[in-house]
């Protein structure tokens, strides 16, 4: 029996997993890795630590799993995309990473906006701006330090740096780098006029060669064999942006299915085999794990993140908050949260807060409007993909609130759509791991045996959240006036 190391890079946490061809896990440790947020808006991490706490988990990983390491063939990496890990000319870490959820390039994004750019690019791109894409991140470091912009060698997301801890070898892996704004999505390459466009020439001699996400980029280091505990010589492929990973664990074949990610982002996926220009809404794409198809998802990080900062600022416990919010009648509070601690998809700059708070109200109101505003939020990408996917009548939905039974019969209740949950473990360590097999010839069989767990909406309870969702539109209208 071959075994095959799954890579989970989140926002919150770094996970490994071990599983053989048919799936089963052999073993998962996790563990946190700081987000440092050191002024209003910054969102950063510390490239070191990071690498460390990921061979950390390697480590943890195959000795709770007490397999042999040479048993492991292979190693991918799933994670959250966008983001800058610069290198400087001697391939150390150039400063702290930054990531998707920084907003420090709001000013930049927003002169973009003023100067039409965001309509150059996206015929080519298929990409809107955000201030976490790297283009965005790379002019603020343009303009805000300049030393340190001209002390790039390596522009690389944060799986292209763990691989290259791993493996000493630089490449930018195609699900990934494809979103970055400097990819020209039908040719499948970098293209140069797009940094010119950005005001960012020259960058694209920085960017490392693009790698497939299933095809070997190298093998596991003495040094990295050291602290990982992987045996030295180990095949490690390109690896998967994390809302690829997650689809692919959704097993989503076909256009009537959708699959609803409620992680630090909230994205909803779904898979096509082609670009549609008749569409009159910027949907965008990136390229798939399959190489004849795209993923179109629409997402922000307007999620679970919300409510992880609640729990960490009250120390309150997973089945307490399930607990209380069960007991509170679907829906009718008066209360509404805003989950844009992270960044909006309502307006650029816009906060996150609650509204509507009485004194009768008690923290279980709050927690529940946590959760409905969460959801509320994914409600605003849903209703954009089903005008891409008309014929979606399943929802498919992956991350941590899937393991909590009244955030999904909430969600069901409310869109009035079939949930179906893929009964699989850590998607995005085991999706990491099915690259890792392709990229040896392994014939998996994972999908064979998969089951799903299905929800069904409760009509008694879709007007009142069709209701309070009117009042959360007509709050995110009003607070775009403070802007």
């Amino acid at each position: 029996m071959n075994y095959y190391l799954g890579i989970d890079c989140g926002g919150t946490f770094i996970k490994a997993a071990l599983f053989d061809t048919s799936g089963k896990m052999f073993g998962c440790v996790r563990e946190n890795v700081q987000m440092i947020s050191e002024q209003a808006g910054y969102a950063e991490r510390d490239m070191n630590e990071l690498w460390q706490v990921c061979a950390t988990v390697i480590r943890k990983t195959i000795a709770h799993s007490q397999i042999d390491p040479k048993r492991i063939k292979g190693v991918g990496i799933s994670a959250q995309g966008k983001g800058a890990f610069l290198l400087d000319k001697q391939n150390q870490p150039l400063g702290r990473a930054i990531l998707s959820s920084d907003q420090r390039a709001l000013h930049i994004v927003k002169q973009w906006q003023k100067e039409g750019i965001p309509e150059k690019l996206y015929p080519i791109t298929r990409q809107t701006l955000w201030t976490g894409h790297p283009v965005s991140i790379l002019r603020w470091i343009k303009e805000n330090e300049p030393e340190r912009y001209q002390n790039i060698s390596s522009v690389l997301m944060s799986h292209d740096y763990l691989r290259f801890c791993l493996t000493g070898e630089l490449f930018c892996e195609e699900t990934n780098i494809s979103e970055s704004n400097l990819y020209n999505m039908e040719a499948g390459q970098y293209d140069p006029e797009l940094a010119d466009l950005l005001g960012l020439t020259g960058i694209i001699d920085k960017l490392p060669p693009v790698i497939a996400a299933n095809k070997i980029a190298g093998h596991v280091t003495p040094e990295a064999a050291k602290l990982t505990g992987l045996a030295e010589g180990t095949v490690v492929v390109g690896g998967l942006f994390d809302v690829v990973s997650t689809a692919l664990c959704a097993n989503l074949d076909d256009e009537t299915k959708l699959n609803a990610v409620l992680g630090t982002w909230s994205v909803v996926s779904g898979v096509t085999t082609n670009i549609d220009n008749q569409q009159t809404l910027p949907f965008v794409y990136g390229r798939y794990a399959q190489s004849d198809k795209f993923i179109i998802h629409e997402a922000s990080p307007t999620s679970a993140g919300n409510l992880e900062w609640f729990v960490k600022q009250w120390q309150l416990d997973y089945q307490y908050i399930n607990q209380a919010v069960s007991e509170l009648a679907p829906a009718k509070s008066s209360v509404l949260f805003v989950p844009f601690l992270y960044g909006s998809n309502a307006g650029l700059g816009m906060q996150a807060g609650f509204y509507g708070i009485q004194s009768h109200h008690t923290q279980a109101h709050l927690l529940q409007a946590i959760y409905e505003g969460v959801l509320f939020s994914l409600m605003y990408h849903l209703n954009r993909m089903k005008q891409r996917f008309p014929q979606a009548t399943y929802l498919r939905v992956t991350g941590g609130p899937t393991k909590s039974k009244i955030w999904l019969q909430m969600l069901a209740d409310f869109t009035g759509m079939t949930l179906e949950v893929p009964q699989i473990e850590e998607t995005g360590c085991l999706g990491a791991a099915l690259m890792a097999m392709q990229g040896l010839g392994e014939q998996a069989n994972v999908f064979e045996k998969q089951s799903m767990l299905s929800i069904q909406p409760n009509p008694d309870h879709f007007e009142a959240y069709q209701h309070k969702y009117q009042r959360y539109q007509q709050l995110t209208d009003a607070l775009k006036a403070m802007l």
